[in-house]
């Protein structure tokens, strides 16, 4: 399935064919600077943190709206809300960090239109030792928790 518009159309459709309209809906880069990520990964990252978001919320709050409930979950990240060790990280996968952002401004800007019964949060899960983590800090990520430890 793809993040494109009519990729979640369709996604939904199947989705409220087969199981109805779901209660949570849960929506990645290469380190290196900015200007040395190619257009097309930049591209694929965007696409994904963001046009990817907007997609599934335009296709599923209004099935949700219709439920009168839901939950949507869009996964934000540590590197854009707290400043542990943000500048080397920043630097290395901007693309991402800069898509984060906008994550956190769509949820905050959609949670004020949500009507009673529903919510949307940005969720961050904090900083995991991740591959992403992995080939920014090394040998040193070993210090921070796996997501698959949960």
């Amino acid at each position: 399935m793809q993040c494109s518009n009519s990729g979640v159309q369709e996604l939904a459709r199947v989705m409220m064919e087969k199981k109805g309209v779901p209660d949570i809906i849960d929506t990645i880069n290469k380190n290196n600077r900015l200007w040395e990520v190619p257009e097309e990964e930049f591209n694929v990252v965007i696409d994904t943190n963001m046009k990817g978001i907007a997609n599934m919320l335009r296709h599923f709050i209004p099935l949700m709206i219709e439920k009168k409930q839901g939950i949507l979950v869009n996964m934000s990240s540590g590197d854009v809300v707290d400043n542990k060790g943000i500048y080397v990280f920043l630097q290395q996968v901007t693309p991402y960090c800069a898509s984060k952002w906008v994550v956190e401004g769509l949820t905050k800007s959609v949670a004020k239109k949500l009507p009673a019964g529903m919510a949307i949060v940005a969720l961050n899960l904090g900083i995991m030792n991740t591959q992403m983590l992995q080939s920014c800090f090394g040998s040193s990520s070993g210090m921070y928790q796996a997501p698959d430890s949960w």
